[in-house]
């Protein structure tokens, strides 16, 4: 099976479309939350789900109330579309639940700890957007927002994204997959993390001096992950500096990048950075790691 028939696109969206915002993960503050509502309402009809503002410690309420909201957008037929409110922790609690829910091709979006959900999406063959959550939404560009409607609602492939480092050369194919670097090893060895053969690696990350990022990014090699996937698309890796170093978190993962052998370019406008460009998970795409290209070879729509 070829990857492009792997991954199932969903049902394009159109303006006016209901869609509706849960918090699977963190708790968040309402200003921001509402200031992404404010740009998410002016295209589609949206709704809250019920306890969105319940608070139990780290987490968005309890894990039976996160659960509830986020399978009751899931398996809704009205609704066409489900936003994360927020990233932080708490989303892969949730996957055991999950494992008796086969869930339908409805895009979900967010990005950071919701990397474990578009896992559990991908390990059920569906195409899902890593982008912006809804308390970030507000704080990027009109330019995002309206990459963000197009991949919704157009079958057409996303635009390409530019790199601004080659730390391997080469060019590769194959699905994008991965997202968020300390939640995606934390899958590892798992059921809940989709095949990776064949892939194309995206990674990204916040917060993490750079002794973590190797420790995560050696397990993903221990466990074989680099023989596996194709090639490597690093985002934003943001505040990540160590203090008082004579060396930075790039000259770190450049050196883990080279040790792989494989295609690798870093530097696109993906993740916690001031820019989160929407890509589409489990979409095929053509990474140019020389030139510093990411080119998507199909829409994310079925």
């Amino acid at each position: 099976m070829s990857d492009r028939l792997r991954y199932q696109g969903f049902q394009p969206l159109r303006p006016g479309a209901r869609v509706a915002v849960v918090a699977p993960a963190g708790p968040f503050e309402r200003t921001a939350l509402e200031a992404g509502l404010a740009v998410l309402e002016q295209r589609y009809s949206v709704d809250l789900a019920p306890e969105l503002f319940a608070r139990q410690r780290y987490l968005a309420g309890s894990d039976a109330q996160r659960l509830g909201q986020l399978t009751a957008a899931l398996t809704d037929p009205e609704i066409e579309a489900v936003f994360c409110a927020r990233g932080g922790y708490g989303a892969m609690r949730l996957l055991p639940a999950l494992e008796t829910l086969i869930p339908g091709p409805k895009p979900l979006v967010g990005f950071s700890d919701i990397t474990a959900l578009h896992a559990w999406l991908q390990r059920n063959g569906l195409i899902s957007v890593h982008g912006p959550v809804l308390t970030q939404l507000g704080k990027l560009d009109t330019h995002t927002h309206e990459r963000l409607f197009a991949l919704l609602e157009d079958g057409a492939p996303a635009a390409p994204l530019r790199a601004t480092d080659t730390y391997g050369p080469g060019a590769a194919e194959g699905p994008l997959l991965g997202g968020t670097l300390a939640v995606l090893s934390r899958l590892l060895g798992t059921p809940y993390l989709p095949s990776l053969e064949g892939a194309v690696l995206l990674l990204e990350d916040v917060g993490e001096q750079p002794y973590r990022l190797d420790r995560m990014w050696t397990h993903l090699a221990l466990a074989g992950v680099f023989r596996q996937v194709r090639g490597i698309v690093l985002g934003a890796f943001t505040a990540c500096e160590p203090r008082d170093a004579d060396y930075t978190s790039a000259q770190v993962l450049r050196d883990l990048a080279v040790e792989t052998g494989l295609p690798c370019a870093a530097g696109f406008p993906i993740g916690h950075g001031e820019h989160n460009e929407p890509v589409p998970l489990g979409v095929r795409v053509r990474l140019d790691a020389t030139a510093r290209t990411l080119t998507f070879l199909h829409g994310a729509t079925g």
